[in-house]
């Protein structure tokens, strides 16, 4: 009831902008600022002075954008902008990273974070998910991801809201807004779509392309020419915007366009490409994977790709005087996409060059289209500043909308891909070994040979490569976000360690905590593998006695217990506390860290030289917390005999963990499904009571015998004289 209880406990924000601010010289986040404005705004911002003279404006990010990350808190960064837009100074304030914590140097941290000054991304929008300026610290992938989406996508928000960057007549006043005229609708041909600007053409030549490569600074990509021609036509590609009524009836005839509009939602855009010459901009991964790799739609700072659900082929453009295009598309803008029909956009072409089996280089050329004025109306006065409003409070309500760009765990878990696919085989495989123990078991060389190997794709893919080793943090995180607001997103930041987590909690109804912590966790797995070593080279083993083994293994629990209090008094002193884990320094940093840490995962890893899984058994509050709900399975897999614990007590002592009572119950708690004991069951060799029963059936005579008839193998007959017989002569 006391656990219930804490998860209607809500914590309160832990600062502002005006807190931070306090604590924070302007010359920190702006170089030569002496101070701070009046706040203003919503979202807030402060105007920064030097002298008499503004400079720029600070505003803290979570009070712009989303920037929760593995902690479920907001990484609170004040962000200094001039009066242009380019970002001046950016300053870490608060946070409550576990990695960042107790693991990862701040120093790193602050080297990514300045990374971003010099940036300028209302100058500059970014085109589609920039990649960050500098590489991404090892082992706290996701914390750096949210803090580079987060000053991106809060420095767009804040230039919009603000108009910063704007000339200050055009701040005063909201741009007019414009939108497509319906009613004008009349048919063109191809050169007066041309003239006007309806159809927009890109044209680049094979020297276009190679000096494009040069500029890039890559004089391998200009040498791989797909022609010796410098003049041969590269590719010639047209685009329009024919949901415009007018290009569209123009290009694609009456029938196509009107299925066209039939299929548009409400304020859908469709975007026409024709295309010829050497290259082609549809490639081929849209065939693979659906998607139009070689064309991204570029609209402001937003950016998408079409998939094969959003095309059409065409086999020609229906307007007068146009040519044929071997390659015509028709593509729908996605539903999900906000894309402003009066706006201009850029078509931008990705060009790629293969210089050998492995390495390719990419450069981009862009198509500029904008609708002719023509086609368009303005929006009233009144309709403007009422979208001003909306755009103003959807900025407050916590940054950009969503809808304009894929979410950040959308676009891991689209990175992740391949590693995700690796784990679902390597989970599955697993649960074909648990679903058929049985068979494995009565073949121990290969089981013993499967379970090495396995422990090694643990320790070496999953923990070296991946970085993917569960910890008591997550525990208490998930604890704290119930508590505190509990959104997915938080949890989806990091795929691998999501569904290693939804894998743990499933296979936790079946195996308890064995599935996880006997073969899924690579600082186990290490342990283990070193263990074997050890007894390779002849180390002696301590075996513990069973009742001095089970009160030790208590003190993982009230370890777990206390951090989980701790949490719930200060979730950022109680990860300091969790160190006592030391699967960061080991599987997570590599050791490469202060040597107190080292120190003590080397003295944990020693003993487990002497004692099997000497930290798994005693001190992992991670396993604790996994062996509580251990009683909630909902099956019994491990199969045992009657006379196990009485007489037999091998499986008890051979038991690599401690895990079977004396009596011969297995204690589920303790259990990792190792299934050493399973291997013992079917053996006939060493299981005592497959010895007795193959013993006794081996001194059974054989059906069809004498003996199994109940006579005597053998009879002797012996024959008397009568007389000696006397009076029992007959």
């Amino acid at each position: 009831m006391l656990l219930l209880s804490c998860l209607f406990v809500v914590s309160a924000r832990a600062g502002t902008l005006t807190d931070f601010l306090s604590g924070t010289p302007a010359a920190e986040v702006v170089p030569g600022a002496d101070r701070y404005g009046a706040v203003e705004g919503k979202p807030p911002v402060v105007p920064v002075y030097a002298g008499d003279k503004q400079v720029g404006y600070v505003y803290l990010n979570s009070d712009v954008v989303n920037t929760a990350g593995y902690s479920s808190k907001p990484i609170d960064i004040l962000i200094g902008l001039s009066m242009d837009g380019e970002i001046l100074g950016a300053k870490l304030v608060e946070h409550h990273e576990p990695i960042v914590l107790i693991g990862i140097p701040i120093g790193k941290i602050t080297h990514f974070i300045d990374g971003y000054i010099g940036l300028n991304f209302v100058k500059n929008p970014p085109a589609g998910r920039m990649k960050p300026p500098v590489d991404i610290v090892s082992g706290a992938t996701v914390t750096l991801m949210v803090i580079g989406d987060s000053i991106t996508r809060s420095a767009i928000a804040m230039a919009r809201v603000h108009g910063i960057g704007r000339p200050a007549e055009q701040q005063q006043t909201s741009a007019p807004q414009w939108r497509i005229n319906p009613d004008l609708q009349e048919k063109l041909s191809w050169d007066a779509l041309l003239g006007d600007g309806s159809v927009r053409r890109l044209q680049l030549s094979v020297g276009d392309v190679n000096q494009g490569f040069l500029k890039a600074d890559n004089a391998a990509a200009a040498a791989h020419v797909e022609s010796d021609d410098p003049q041969e036509l590269f590719i010639e590609m047209y685009a329009a915007q024919v949901s415009v009524p007018s290009i569209g009836q123009s290009l694609l005839g009456d029938a196509v366009y009107q299925r066209l509009q039939s299929r548009l939602k409400p304020g859908q855009q469709a975007i026409l490409v024709a295309g010829q010459g050497l290259y082609s901009f549809k490639g081929s991964g849209y065939v693979r994977g659906g998607i139009f790799d070689r064309i991204e739609m570029v609209q402001g700072d937003r950016s998408f790709r079409f998939r094969d659900r959003n095309h059409q082929r065409l086999n020609n453009i229906m307007a007068e005087g146009a040519p044929h295009f071997p390659e015509v598309a028709l593509f729908v803008v996605p539903e999900d996409q906000v894309f402003d029909a009066a706006a201009p956009w850029q078509l931008q072409l990705l060009i790629q060059r293969t210089l050998s089996v492995s390495e390719k280089a990419f450069i981009t050329m862009d198509l500029a289209y904008e609708v002719p004025q023509r086609y368009l109306l303005e929006v009233a006065a009144p309709a403007q500043a009422g979208a001003a409003q909306a755009s103003a409070a959807t900025q407050a309500s916590g940054g950009w909308d969503e809808g304009e760009d894929s979410p950040l765990w959308k676009q891991m878990w689209a990175a992740k891909i391949v590693q995700l696919s690796v784990l679902g085989v390597a989970l599955f495989v697993l649960t074909l070994v648990f679903f058929a123990q049985n068979w494995f078991a009565r073949h121990p060389v290969f089981y013993d040979r499967f379970r090495l190997a396995y422990l090694s794709f643990t320790l070496f893919w999953l923990g070296g490569y991946c970085v993917a080793q569960l910890s008591v943090v997550n525990v208490l995180t998930f604890t704290h976000a119930l508590r505190t607001g509990f959104q997915w997103e938080y949890f989806l930041m990091d795929p691998i360690v999501f569904v290693l987590w939804c894998a743990t909690a499933v296979s936790g109804l079946f195996w308890n905590r064995g599935a996880f912590c006997g073969w899924l966790c690579p600082f186990g797995a290490l342990q283990e593998l070193l263990n074997r070593l050890a007894r390779l080279v002849k180390i002696p083993q301590l075996k513990i006695p069973y009742f001095v083994s089970e009160r030790m293994a208590a003190m993982k629990y009230v370890i777990f217990l206390i951090l989980f209090g701790l949490s719930l008094y200060d979730l950022g002193f109680a990860e300091k506390m969790s160190e006592v884990e030391p699967f960061k320094t080991s599987i997570i940093l590599k050791f490469v860290r202060e040597w107190p840490f080292v120190l003590f995962a080397l003295i944990l890893l020693g003993l487990g030289l002497f004692v099997e899984r000497f930290y798994c058994r005693y001190v992992c509050p991670l396993g604790a917390a996994l062996a509580i709900p251990a009683r909630l399975r909902l099956f019994d897999w491990l199969r045992r005999y009657r006379e196990c614990g009485d007489p037999c007590q091998r499986c008890a002592i051979e038991c690599p963990v401690n895990a079977i009572h004396p009596e011969g119950h297995i204690n589920p708690n303790e259990c990792i499904q190792c299934l050493n004991c399973q291997v013992l069951y079917h053996h006939k060799q060493k299981c005592p009571h497959l010895i007795k029963k193959h013993a006794k059936r081996a001194k059974k005579p054989a059906p069809g015998t004498a003996a199994a008839q109940g006579m005597p193998e053998a009879v002797e007959l012996k024959f008397v004289p009568k007389e000696q017989l006397g009076s029992a002569g007959n």
